[in-house]
């Protein structure tokens, strides 16, 4: 058996593992991404064995020194894992000590397990692909706002159900995903905190037996905190469950945003344009143009969420402390990282590819009576109280069906029959531009609250 595919375990055993459990237990496949936060881990579990008098200085550079090489010769060649054969990354890495500084690194493991030395590896590992993510999300951030601006003064209509409501500004429909974006970026951040809490010095299961300074190893490492109990250091997998679930409202949100870019960008509404950057199209149709990315988007989302769920159903039916189930946890993870990373910049990418057809969308905020609300406000304001404004309001647009034509259109005699409240004022309150302009209160759509939140959003990313 070569060094790098001995296993750390195997003074006990007489015979070799059978090749189908091997192939079935190893782990090296996949958790080799590991590998850069495995050895900066060791390196500093190393100045701490050092620090405490547990292995000479010597020894300590020796092996430091060693690891460096090691995290250098992966970063210059490409295909440094590529024909290695090992358990998984731990064995990998010791087994390329050995072979480089000699039986002076079979001292790196000691005080720690593989049960500890995991759990800080990957929480290492997710800490730095949490901050990656962030900046991504802060790039599509950024083109929403980009969009927005683009098109500033532009009106759309609101839905509910499905079917026009009331018109608002375009810029108020991308800040509504800003806002969830930033939901994001929060729940993000939290998992962050909860993820930079050391665990090495667990040991196995009931510490380390050696007077190793952890404060000194979590401080060197970049750790918030100590893990206070070696039962959970090495069983918690909180963090990953955090880190999916963050994910899959990430997901949810960027499928939003992919099925309303859809919706807009079908003939049926034509309110936006897709370039042939981020469109393909049909090998049998020629005239078709698809939005195959955001479908994409949308359809990776079901991806994240089956993620969250098996890590969930893993963790669900352990005993304390450590099992192999949680070998399950890193390829659940890796691939959700993988999936909202790739999402994330195809999402930017679309963005920046649309245009908005400001004309269309505009005339559908201004017909389908979506200033039905205006006029009922109108009337409030004149004493008529809500409900029967909003009764009064309907039987005018009833009638205003019947004539083929919208309420602003209507005669003021057609009008005034609902309500002698009704003057030629009503007018004005019917347009567009006052409908908009009435919506001013925070968070509202009206020019000046948009402009605001522009602004603050700008703001907000600057920092």
């Amino acid at each position: 058996m070569s060094d790098d595919k001995k296993q750390l375990w195997g003074g006990r055993f007489t015979a070799p593992p059978d090749e189908t459990f091997a192939e079935f237990n190893d782990s090296f496949r996949f958790d080799q991404r590991l590998f850069a936060a495995d050895v900066t881990a060791s390196i500093a579990h190393a100045n701490g064995l050092q620090r405490a008098g547990i292995i000479s200085s010597e020894e300590g550079n020796s092996i430091v020194d060693g690891l460096k090489a090691l995290l250098n010769e992966a970063s210059e060649n490409a295909d440094h894992f590529a024909t290695a054969k090992a358990e998984d990354v731990h064995s990998f890495i010791e087994a390329k000590l050995i072979e480089k500084i000699g039986d002076t690194g079979r001292k790196v493991h000691t005080g720690r397990s593989r049960n500890d030395q995991v759990a800080t590896a990957f929480r290492l590992w997710c800490r730095d692909e949490i901050d990656a993510v962030i900046e991504l999300i802060r790039r599509v951030e950024r083109s929403l706002l980009d969009l927005a601006t683009r098109h500033q003064d532009a009106v759309i209509p609101a839905y509910t159900h499905l079917q026009r409501a009331q018109p608002v500004l375009f810029a108020h429909w991308c800040l509504a995903y800003f806002e969830m974006l930033e939901r994001d970026v929060e729940r993000f951040g939290q998992a962050r905190e909860r993820t930079n809490v050391m665990p090495l010095g667990s040991g196995a299961v009931a510490g380390t037996g050696f007077p190793i300074d952890r404060e000194a190893v979590a401080q060197e490492l970049g750790f918030d905190g100590l893990s206070k109990n070696s039962l959970d250091g090495v069983s918690d997998r909180d963090f990953a469950v955090d880190i999916c679930s963050a994910a899959s409202l990430l997901m949810v949100h960027l499928s939003r945003l992919a099925e309303d870019m859809i919706l807009y960008a079908s003939t049926e509404f034509g309110f936006i344009t897709l370039s042939d950057a981020v469109s393909s199209g049909s090998s049998l149709m020629p005239q078709k143009k698809n939005p195959d990315a955001l479908e994409l988007l949308r359809g990776k989302t079901g991806r994240v969420f089956g993620n969250a769920l098996a890590l969930l159903t893993m963790i669900k039916g352990l005993p304390l402390a450590y099992n192999k189930d949680m070998q399950e946890d890193k390829e659940a993870v890796f691939d959700t990282i993988d999936t909202i990373g790739i999402s994330l910049r195809a999402a930017a990418v679309i963005l920046n590819n649309t245009s908005l057809n400001a004309e269309a969308a505009r005339n559908a905020a201004a017909t389908g009576y979506l200033n039905a609300t205006d006029l009922a406000d109108y009337l409030v304001a004149k004493g008529m109280p809500f409900r029967i404004a909003h009764e009064t309001v309907g039987k005018a647009v009833l009638f205003a069906i019947e004539k083929g034509c919208e309420l602003n259109e209507l005669e003021l005699g057609g009008l005034s029959q609902f309500s002698e409240l009704i003057e030629e004022d009503v007018y004005e309150r019917l347009s567009l531009a006052s409908s908009l302009a009435a919506r001013s209160a925070v968070g509202g759509t009206s020019p000046e609250r948009v402009r605001e939140a522009l602004a603050a959003a700008r703001s907000k990313l600057e920092k």
